[in-house]
């Protein structure tokens, strides 16, 4: 490519976010590693000898329950904190509450030290699950012209694919006994690197209330995080676009997510898989959607615009769902995967309809309100999927569907198309600037 080619496709606007974009890859990547192995261990410490554990299944339900509950308040009070202190501090926290999980089980893959994992990642999850990459497109956001935004959030969840590739392709190699270290180490390796070198964007707002009592600082901590969170739910209802776009993200996560929780346990136990064949198809995925979001997104997007993306992109993952439920023997997971290619650029497509409708001083607010409703979404799907799976995979199922409950997922991805297909995306005034409801909030503190 020329360097004019690589301006078009949105890569000369990643400069800025050199030394954001570094550690935040090596953070997926290291995320990543653990993902192809963690049914294995889990299921070997909780069901020894066994390939189907219902505990674990309904483990792993229970934990997203609880950190979908706490990131409805979570997610959006993040993306308040990111605006008005500053976005280098939450994701500091944000990436550096992902260490301790990990550093456990690799020092002991025992039952004990299993449950201490969930306990610990859950509390993680809470605190980084969504916010990081919303705080990230807060980042981005700015510092890249509003024109440039898709290409360049096309880059980034590119990025993300491609660390996610090179996670796998490690996890693929390493022995299972040094996965969790590797992780662990290069864990601890990103909140340092942003500490040195990642640069602020946001000026913190001005604090005036040091004379006062502890009492009235908690109680005027408490009033203002009630009047952000208020105000942040406002601007997602005063606005069209976004009111739709939550609705579109709200089905999206509540099948996605039920089918995430779940797909690897069913997969186990029905074809009998292992961390090799995860690791495949989560390279197959990786792979591809590098493709999609770096040069087909940039490259479409300004000929098509974010919403005809988005109505495909959830379309591809309506067959991924039916693919994955309808399975009839071990390559079809392998092609309901190749659909991922398509649906991952749901998230780019989502992400920039929702920067494009919101004010510059108002995007983590959105961003974070919106996360919040796909944690409400999050919290709801293993309510119902972790119990449909385990029961159609037991001997007791009223019939022989082991792959009902994904199925029963892919009808909330249907909804979400719907509504995906009513969006109707729009052009923020120029006035909205001045009506940002946040501004009389942060002049009070």
């Amino acid at each position: 490519m020329t360097r004019m080619e690589w301006k078009n496709c949105g890569f000369w606007e990643l400069r800025p976010l050199l030394h954001l974009l570094l550690p935040l890859c090596v953070h997926w990547l290291a995320q990543e590693m653990p993902v192809s192995v963690i049914v294995d261990v889990t299921t070997n410490a909780l069901c020894p000898g066994q390939s189907t554990c219902s505990e674990a299944i309904y483990i792993s339900g229970l934990q997203q329950t609880i950190v979908g509950v706490f990131k409805m308040v979570v997610l959006p009070l993040l993306g308040q904190l990111a605006d008005e202190y500053g976005r280098k501090p939450l994701l500091l926290l944000t990436v550096s509450s992902t260490i301790i999980p990990f550093a456990l089980l690799a020092f002991n893959q025992s039952k004990e030290f299993v449950y201490a994992y969930y306990v610990i990642s859950t509390i993680s999850y809470i605190i980084c699950q969504g916010s990081i990459f919303c705080i990230a497109i807060a980042y981005a956001a700015d510092v890249i012209n509003e024109s440039k935004r898709a290409a360049a959030f096309g880059w980034i969840t590119g990025l993300l694919s491609a660390s996610h590739v090179l996670g796998n392709l490690l996890a693929l190699f390493l022995p299972e006994k040094y996965v969790f270290l590797v992780s662990a180490i290069l864990l601890i390796f990103c909140p340092a690197y942003m500490q040195f070198f990642l640069v602020e964007t946001v000026e913190p707002a001005p604090r005036s209330d040091q004379e006062s009592s502890c009492l009235t600082k908690v109680v005027k901590v408490i009033d203002t995080r009630y009047k952000a969170m208020r105000d942040a739910g406002l601007i997602v209802l005063r606005s069209p676009t976004l009111r739709g776009i939550s609705f579109v993200s709200f089905f999206y996560e509540l099948g996605m997510s039920g089918i995430s929780a779940v797909l690897f346990y069913y997969l186990k136990a029905v074809f009998g898989f292992k961390k090799n064949q995860f690791s495949e198809i989560l390279m197959m995925v990786g792979v591809g959607s590098i493709f999609s979001q770096i040069f087909v997104l940039p490259l479409l997007n300004p000929f098509v615009g974010e919403k005809v993306i988005l109505c495909i992109a959830l379309l591809a993952s309506i067959a991924y769902a039916l693919f994955y439920g309808l399975a009839w023997a071990s390559w079809v997971p392998y092609l309901s995967a190749s659909f991922g290619v398509i649906y991952v650029l749901v998230s780019p497509s989502t992400y920039t309809i929702i920067s494009k409708a919101s004010s510059f001083n108002n995007q983590g607010k959105a961003q974070g309100f919106i996360a919040g409703v796909e944690s409400i979404a999050s919290l709801l799907s293993p309510l119902a999927m972790s119990p449909l799976t385990s029961w159609f995979l037991s001997s007791d199922a009223p019939f022989n569907f082991k792959g009902f409950s994904i199925v029963v997922s892919s009808v909330c991805m249907m909804i979400s198309l719907c509504f995906a297909c009513l969006l109707n995306t729009e052009v923020r005034s120029n006035n909205d600037k001045e009506e940002d409801v946040e501004t009389p909030l942060l002049s009070e503190s």
